[in-house]
């Protein structure tokens, strides 16, 4: 047999079994496990990931606290819905806390529930085929609130407040960070509202938004133009909407639209550093 030329290399190569990436632990800096935390509202359970800031163990401090939904994806390429795909909170927290362009904080990452997800993070319920989806973000938001929370404040060092306490979400998970933000801005002071999910329901964001009204929290919300531009007009509308009811763009709503971005944990963590300095940055990072 003559030698292969990178042509036919390729077309054969091309042609093997792929085999999936082998998942890998990511975790950086201060990380601790609860594993199996359980809700007695919502009768299921899940994981819990928290990241400490780097002086956590030599101080004597109390930290503002950002909770993330969909934790599994947010430090860990082990856990993460695509392997080694994750928004690398931990490295990005680690790295501007160290750099003294982020004050020191506590992430707590709160996994979803599986098949509950949907179920838990929109509002309103819809059928869908032969199923039922949505309906449950209060039941979802008041776990937060009447147990995580609890939790947390009993396990760490908190600085308790709406004005230190941060909640983010990506697509469904930006919708259910709206909403319960809204409906309870006296435990949320600053909502990352990342790529959400404004189609969900015939838009009934749109509608139900205005009904909760304006509230005295921060809101970052942005959109990946390669989302589709029904996204990008969605998520647009929205901002008008909040703009009309009060808040001031540049100043407590922040909207960006990031250039070819996909609706993907690698675009969340591209643009997670402008969220956290826009939360808790330091003057040293003033005038990103």
């Amino acid at each position: 047999m003559g030698e292969m030329t990178p042509l036919y290399l390729a077309l054969t190569l091309a042609t093997l079994p792929q085999t999936p990436p082998e998942r890998a632990s990511s975790l950086t800096g201060n990380v601790k496990h609860h594993p199996s935390f359980e809700s007695k509202g919502l009768k299921n359970k899940r994981n819990l990931i928290v990241y400490l800031p780097p002086d956590y163990e030599n101080s004597e401090a109390n930290y503002p606290v950002i909770y993330m939904h969909d934790g599994q994806n947010v430090m860990d390429g082990n856990t993460s819905y695509i392997p080694n795909e994750e928004w690398r909170a931990d490295e990005t927290a680690e790295g501007l806390i160290r750099a003294g362009m982020m004050k020191p904080v506590i992430i707590v990452g709160i996994d979803n529930a599986g098949m509950d997800r949907g179920n838990e993070f929109l509002p309103t319920k819809v059928k869908r085929g032969n199923e039922e989806m949505g309906g449950r973000a209060d039941g979802y938001i008041k776990f937060l609130t009447d147990e995580v929370q609890p939790f947390i404040e009993k396990n760490y060092r908190v600085a308790k407040g709406a004005k230190n306490t941060a909640l983010i979400g990506s697509s469904f998970g930006g919708i259910i960070t709206l909403w319960g933000g809204l409906k309870r801005p006296d435990r949320f002071g600053m909502l990352g509202v990342m790529s959400p999910s404004i189609w969900w329901d015939d838009k009934v964001m749109l509608k139900l938004v205005p009904d909760l009204g304006k509230k005295n929290v921060k809101i970052w919300m942005d959109m990946g133009t390669d989302e589709g531009f029904r996204s990008v007009a969605d998520s647009q509308a929205m901002r008008d909407v909040l703009v009309k009811l009060g808040w001031k763009s540049g100043q407590d709503l922040i909207y960006y639209e990031d250039p070819r971005a996909k609706h993907n944990e690698r675009a969340w963590a591209h643009r997670l550093d402008m969220v956290f300095r826009y939360f808790f940055g330091t003057q040293v990072g003033a005038g990103r």
